[in-house]
């Protein structure tokens, strides 16, 4: 943990991911608020708001997974920021000039950006952080990310309703500027070009040259396998959330706050002894361990009507899922070749947000057919199934390398 903190480049990338994170929560929080007084709470412009989050995930992301291979990651990630800063400013006018419709489109702007900035983050991270400290690295940032599911929505609420919309659009100004600064002390090690001597090839060429490197790699494919099964069962589960409270604990709806901050807090926890023990247990068995406590907590919760049953199994939950989602990302940084690192993400975030989506689309016809139980039975039998291929990937130390017979090369990249 010590040479973490004592690596300047991993510090600087922690810094501006935190005021990230408070920026887009304060951003999300307070044009979820003012659409929702704009349109007198027209549920339409709401799932627009959200449907503009997602869209950039499946158009743009594996583009943006591309170009962060070609692009040198720390200018690509100062620009997310400035056209960030740029998009909200412009915000800013529309609001001002009274075109509150105009939000729609330049939050897809803003959403797109996004798409570019964190592959490059996670190029940083391979490049300063020797394979060893990438686990406990990848433990901190999930740390971080929880600390925001718990505080976040507070904090971008708190910030709305006490000093209004014209505050937080200033705010998450002075955020962006911020962040955008703090990365121009990164070192210029972490922001090497590409090599000289590699051709420039097309969009479509690198693209293909993702997937045939995906094709080549059993982990890869392995990996991609858990996702698949991991994000369907979690869509079958998380829109029926409200009905295990109010119809099986016969809760009130308002009391699922109280369910979802007890599942934080475990992987705020969780992120902190992931951090601890990293490298010290093997990943496969910590994958494993959560994924399978997942799908028995899943049936449990279904067949709980006591809420200290409901919430001590959700937060168990988060603590060892916390663990899971670390293996996760450790495995992708530590076994990715570093020039596939974008587009490894481009396919791996569009299929899991895709999955969860038909999961979703799917479970009200599913519970209105059977019945809760049987939703969650189903999800949690997945789950399981997750867990058992999890045991599957071969885990080694040295990166996935590509095969020198592939049918596309990998080396068309350009420098910006």
């Amino acid at each position: 943990m010590r040479q973490l903190f004592g690596n300047r480049a991993f510090v600087l990338l922690m810094v501006s991911d935190f005021m990230q994170n408070i920026g887009i929560w304060i951003r999300n929080m307070a044009l979820l608020f003012f659409i929702m007084e704009k349109s007198n709470h027209d549920p339409v412009a709401v799932s627009l708001l959200t449907v503009i989050e997602y869209v950039p995930i499946f158009v743009i992301s594996m583009i943006g997974g591309v170009l962060a291979d070609r692009w040198r990651p720390k200018r690509t990630m100062i620009w997310g920021d400035v056209l960030s800063f740029l998009s909200i400013l412009l915000i800013l006018f529309v609001v001002l000039a009274g075109y509150w419709q105009a939000v729609f489109a330049v939050t897809l702007v803003s959403a797109v950006v996004s798409q570019f900035s964190q592959p490059s983050s996670m190029k940083i991270i391979k490049r300063c952080l020797p394979d060893e400290h990438v686990p406990a690295a990848t433990a901190l940032s999930q740390t971080l990310m929880s600390l925001f599911i718990i505080l976040g929505p507070m904090v971008g609420t708190t910030i709305y309703q006490t000093f209004g919309l014209l505050a937080s659009l200033i705010s998450l100004l002075v955020l962006f500027a911020a962040s955008a600064i703090v990365l121009t002390f990164l070192p210029s090690s972490v922001d090497q070009a590409p090599d000289t001597t590699e051709s420039a090839g097309s969009l479509l060429k690198d693209m293909k040259a993702g997937f045939s490197y995906i094709a080549s790699s059993r982990l890869l494919k392995v990996l991609l396998v858990v996702y698949v099964v991991l994000a369907l069962g979690s869509g079958l589960v998380q829109p029926l959330d409200i009905f295990v409270i109010t119809e099986r604990l016969q809760l009130d709806m308002s009391s699922v706050q109280w369910f979802t901050a007890l599942e934080g807090l475990g992987m705020l926890i969780g992120g902190l002894i992931a951090a601890v023990i990293a490298g010290k247990v093997k990943g496969t068995y910590l994958l494993f361990a959560g994924l399978s406590f997942l799908g028995l907590s899943t049936f449990v919760e279904v067949l709980s009507q006591w809420p200290m049953l409901t919430g001590t199994m959700r937060f168990l939950t988060g603590v060892l899922m916390a663990m899971a989602q670390t293996v996760l990302m450790a495995v992708m940084m530590q076994q990715v070749d570093e020039k596939f690192i974008g587009r490894l993400g481009g396919v791996m975030m569009p299929v899991f947000t895709g999955m969860m989506l038909i999961g979703s689309g799917f479970t009200g016809w599913y519970m209105s057919a059977t019945s809760i139980v049987v939703v969650y039975f189903t999800a949690g039998a997945l789950f399981l199934l997750s867990s058992f291929i999890s045991m599957k990937l071969p885990i080694s130390r040295e990166p996935v390398q590509e095969e020198a017979e592939a049918p596309v090369s990998v080396n068309a990249t350009v420098k910006v």
